[in-house]
C-alpha cells in the first residue's frame, strides 16, 4: 500500500499522512474502548479490539518511524490521530455506556415518597433509607441501574425535586437485588 502512495509524488505524501493520522484515531479510540471495556469486565470483546488495535498500530508506527527522518511532518500527524483518537474514544464509551450506576439522591421525606413511587412506576427498584439532616428528617433513595439510559433516573428526580441532591457512582460488582436490566451489546 505504501509503495502505491510513494508513486504519486507530493498527493501521495499528502495522501500517507492522511492515513496515518485516521489511522491512529481509529487505533487509539479502539484502545481507549478496549480499556474501559477490559475495566467493566467485558474480556472477550475487548481480546478482539486489541487485536485491531495492534494490527492497526504496528503498520503505522513502523511507516512513522521509518519515514521520520524524510518527513518529520509524520510524527505530527501520528500524534494529532493520537489526540483526536483519545477524544472520540472518550465520547464513544459515553454514548455506548457500558456498565452499572449507583444513583443516590438525598431529600425531603415527602419528596422522597414521591420520587420513589414514580421510579418504581417505569420500572426501577428503589431502596429508601430514613436520614437525619442538619436541620431535619431526609430520606435517602438509592436506585442500581445501568448507565445507559440512567438519565432518565436523574431527569425523573429532578422533576419532582429540583433541590434534590444527587449522587452517581459507579458499580464495580454487584450482585442480587432489582435491577432493571436491558440487553448489553457486548457481554
Amino acid at each position: 500500500m505504501w509503495d502505491v502512495l510513494e508513486n504519486l509524488g507530493v498527493w501521495g505524501v499528502v495522501i500517507e499522512i492522511a492515513v496515518i493520522f485516521l489511522a491512529k484515531i481509529i487505533e487509539v479510540t479502539v484502545g481507549t474502548l478496549r480499556q474501559i471495556l477490559v475495566v467493566k469486565g467485558y474480556r472477550k470483546s475487548a481480546a478482539i479490539l486489541a487485536l485491531v488495535e495492534i494490527v492497526i498500530w504496528v503498520f503505522v508506527a513502523s511507516r512513522v518511524i521509518t519515514g521520520l527522518g524524510e518527513d518529520p511532518i509524520k510524527g505530527v500527524a501520528y500524534a494529532l490521530g493520537f489526540v483526536a483518537g483519545v477524544y472520540l474514544g472518550s465520547i464513544i464509551e459515553q454514548k455506548l455506556a457500558f456498565g452499572m450506576l449507583l444513583v443516590q439522591t438525598i431529600t425531603s421525606e415527602k419528596k422522597g415518597l414521591e420520587i420513589a413511587q414514580a421510579l418504581r412506576e417505569k420500572g426501577y427498584g428503589v431502596t429508601t433509607v430514613e436520614a437525619k439532616g442538619k436541620i431535619d428528617s431526609r430520606v435517602i433513595l438509592m436506585v442500581y441501574a445501568n448507565r445507559r439510559g440512567s438519565e432518565e433516573i436523574v431527569q425523573q428526580i429532578i422533576l419532582i425535586d429540583p433541590t434534590a441532591m444527587i449522587v452517581r457512582n459507579d458499580v464495580a460488582s454487584l450482585s442480587g437485588g432489582y435491577i432493571r436490566l436491558k440487553k448489553s451489546l457486548f457481554k
